[in-house]
């Protein structure tokens, strides 16, 4: 046997569905604002896994602007079925206040590498939509719903039949689960085995208190029995277990015929702490008796560090290095931009080669045309670092390195201009409460690169800059970058705002003034120093 170590998606990688196809594996999961959407890993053997692409890569297929923090791409659904990829997927628009306003999706491929389909319309009354094939060929859409009578919001589960040959929702709409005392009854994914239609739900609440709960049916419109031992997969009881918020999951089963689930967990700074990686994705074998329920196969709820998976041949997986030198055509596949896609007119590898040039736009609280490319924190420590030629002439123009949340949380090594002169600058956005943290403003030379620097060590965000990429100086005071989590953002305050992403790392270009001025970005460096 081989070992899976846990999380098998590090950083912000939330809402795993799996799919195999024959040998292969792929893990679809939730991108929310970030553009493209969906991102889909694959792997052989379930160990070692491999960001390959991202199929909602059109605005035809994804319009989010204007959509806010942590609304856009949730929950997406991958099966396979007549050699056809399905994806579900929810596009959400509004989440504030009684009403939601979530529109659910489905595209397909027959490459999964490929390009996908534009959208057909399924449903918006409610989100976390899945499709099951089921063997006399019919497929059914199946989605949790939404409920806004008296406060309620989770309204069990439903169920309909799609019509594959007019590719709508068709039929009554069954209500098939009200979900367990553990309530916020979300994540529907239906199996058959044995006879019985399984269904297998989010429960708790996708904080401290997260599950995966089972129940079936001899028919798949129910009525549902529950698992004796609901829920089979939670962190809830165990505090100081290292993988945290587990549940949200879906199953696969191997071609030799084990079980195994994928889930999302979130590994906090301490106990019950802030969780700055985000929600990721982790891995746990199923033990399924013929006719029986499923369980862990370690007799616990609580998912390990470590599992072991089959002992199948690894793919190659592409080594790449720390230093991305913008020498291709695109950015790399590790990058995504907010909302929009990266198009030349604010985001360009040609117009001076071996440098990515942005151009000035909206500023960094904005949801519609942000100049910014990021990655996922994956790590918790990593340092990144760029070199960038940029000559602003006001204060409104800005560029540089930042550490960012959402709209409302951030932290900010930016070069700008006082009076005519450069100079580097810090801001730090707290719940949109900006702070400037330097006294005094560091000032640059004219037409000469700076270099660029975080250290992210856990909780401690720290910059530096030079002008000589040999010899680095800290500025400002070391910054908490515990802020940059769900738990942060989603206070007690805050607690039914939405806040599902983790930490980006990115480079960014704003001018506030309108005139673009852009930023020129010889080199971005990414090291992961510890996990």
């Amino acid at each position: 046997m081989s070992i899976a170590r846990n999380p098998i998606l590090r950083g912000f990688n939330p809402d795993p569905s799996i799919l195999r196809v024959e040998n292969d594996y792929y893990i679809a999961t939730s991108t929310f604002e970030w553009f493209p959407g969906v991102q889909i890993h694959h792997s052989k053997d379930l160990a070692h896994w491999e960001l390959v692409h991202r199929p909602l890569n059109r605005v035809s297929q994804l319009d989010m602007v204007g959509n806010p923090d942590s609304c856009g791409v949730w929950a997406p659904c991958l099966t396979y079925a007549d050699d056809t990829y399905y994806l579900v997927y929810s596009n959400v628009r509004s989440f504030d206040g009684t009403w939601k306003d979530t529109p659910n999706y489905l595209v397909t491929a027959q490459d999964i590498f490929g390009d996908w389909s534009d959208p057909i319309f399924l449903s918006a009354s409610g989100f976390d939509g899945s499709i099951f094939h089921d063997d006399d060929g019919k497929v059914w859409y199946t989605s949790m719903l939404m409920d806004h009578r008296k406060g309620k919001f989770f309204g069990g589960i439903i169920l309909q039949e799609f019509d594959k040959q007019s590719q709508v929702l068709t039929g009554p709409v069954y209500h098939i689960f009200e979900g367990t005392k553990l309530g916020n009854t979300e994540g529907p994914h239906i199996y058959k085995k044995d006879g019985y239609y399984y269904l297998i739900t989010a429960e708790g609440g996708t904080e401290y208190g997260h599950a995966m709960t089972v129940a079936r049916s001899r028919q798949i419109q129910g009525p549902y029995a529950l698992h004796p031992e609901n829920p089979i997969l939670s962190s809830r009881d165990q505090p100081e277990a290292a993988l945290q918020k587990a549940g949200h999951g879906d199953l696969v089963q191997t071609a030799q015929g084990e079980w195994y689930a994928v889930f999302l967990v979130g590994r906090p700074l301490f106990t019950h702490g802030r969780c700055t990686l985000g929600r990721e994705t982790a891995i746990e074998k199923i033990i399924w008796p013929e006719n029986d329920w499923p369980r862990l196969s370690h007799g616990s709820t609580v998912p390990r560090l470590e599992v072991a998976v089959p002992d199948l041949p690894q793919n190659g997986l592409t080594e790449k290095p720390a230093r991305n030198d913008f020498e291709g055509p695109e950015p790399g596949i590790d990058f995504q931009s907010l909302r929009v896609p990266m198009t030349p007119d604010w985001v360009n590898l040609s117009q001076r080669p071996g440098f990515l040039r942005l151009y000035g736009r909206e500023s960094l609280s904005s949801l519609h045309h942000q100049s910014m490319i990021a990655r996922r924190a994956q790590h918790f420590h990593v340092q990144a670092s760029t070199a960038v030629e940029f000559y602003p002439e006001n204060f409104q123009q800005m560029a540089g390195l930042v550490c960012y949340y959402n709209t409302a949380h951030f932290h900010y090594l930016l070069i700008t201009a006082e009076g005519s002169k450069p100079v580097i600058n810090m801001i730090t956005c707290d719940k949109y409460n900006f702070r400037e943290p330097l006294a005094t403003l560091v000032p640059l030379e004219k037409d000469q690169p700076i270099y660029l620097k975080v250290d992210l060590n856990r909780e401690a965000i720290r910059f530096y800059y030079a002008t000589n990429p040999d010899q680095w100086t800290a500025i400002g005071p070391v910054l908490d970058g515990s802020i940059l989590s769900d738990d942060y953002v989603r206070d007690e305050e805050n607690r039914y705002r939405p806040a599902f992403t983790g930490t980006f790392i990115g480079i960014c270009c704003q001018d506030l003034s309108g005139k673009k001025l852009h930023a020129d970005f010889d080199w971005f460096e990414y090291r992961e120093l510890y996990d």
